[in-house]
């Protein structure tokens, strides 16, 4: 994790291999091209601290929606690295101040979405696990910001979380997160894979595939040139969906076989 200007260093839309992107070291609020780090104060998101002055202050003086005002979103990729909100909001014209903090999630986790994205890294998407807590990112969206960040995401659907977030100690509801429409990768075992370093990740899927390899080539750097090829995306997105899909209610699994992913 990661603090300053290093977290807007480069996105993962730029730089594919980084995805999920420059994740802050803690709480903080987006505002720009800076990320202000936010101090728990005891009370409502409102008194936190944000530098000299309140969170409620600061948004006030920009002229800003309050956090009262704000939806909860809760990250498991991208969408926790400032650098990648910050892209993803300006593309839409909607000013990037979003304050992000830590949240416990009971019940989700990071998992491996399958499919790639057009700019070749294979994002993430909830995996459920029932009795296990992740520490997330829950990003305080404004009416226009949500909007935007839904347009970001065809091939997820925002639901709403089963269980309360904790953040400060409070448990908040409700908070949303963005379901993949495409299922979630599994291991040679069946077993769903959790988000690591995408190097790494893709790595381990050509390893394990002749047939992969065949389409992408032997290393990362290959897999990402490949995928820049919206036919080998289509036919890599078919093979996860023959060979690789695990973790899927019956529902599920019945629409995503028949669902093409947009093109993001």
């Amino acid at each position: 994790m990661l603090e300053g200007v290093e977290l807007f260093a480069d996105d993962p839309m730029s730089c594919p291999l980084t995805y999920p992107g420059r994740i802050p070291a803690g709480s903080g609020v987006l505002l720009d091209d800076a990320y202000v780090p936010l101090r728990a104060a005891g009370g409502p998101p409102g008194e936190w601290r944000a530098g000299e002055e309140t969170l409620g202050a600061l948004l006030a003086r920009l002229e800003c929606h309050p956090p009262a005002a704000r939806h909860l979103v809760v990250a498991v990729g991208s969408n926790a690295a400032p650098s990648q909100l910050r892209r993803k909001f300006l593309d839409h014209g909607v000013r990037p101040v979003v304050p992000m903090t830590l949240a416990d999630a009971p019940g989700i986790a990071p998992g491996v979405s399958a499919h790639v994205s057009r700019w070749g890294y294979v994002p993430a998407a909830p995996l459920e696990t029932p009795g296990e807590t992740s520490t997330l990112y829950a990003l305080w969206l404004d009416e226009r910001q949500l909007a935007a960040l839904d347009l970001t995401e065809p091939n997820y659907r925002r639901k709403p979380l089963e269980h309360p977030v904790i953040i400060g100690g409070e448990r908040l509801a409700p908070a949303f997160a963005y379901e993949g429409r495409h299922g979630l990768l599994a291991d040679a075992a069946g077993r769903p894979l959790r988000l690591g370093p995408q190097r790494a990740l893709i790595q381990s899927l050509l390893d394990d595939s002749p047939a992969l390899r065949h389409l992408c080539g032997d290393t990362p750097d290959a897999f990402v040139g490949n995928v820049g090829d919206e036919s080998v995306r289509a036919a890599v997105f078919r093979f996860f969906q023959a060979e690789r899909r695990a973790g899927h209610r019956p529902e599920q699994s019945r629409r995503a076989a028949k669902v093409e992913p947009r093109d993001r």
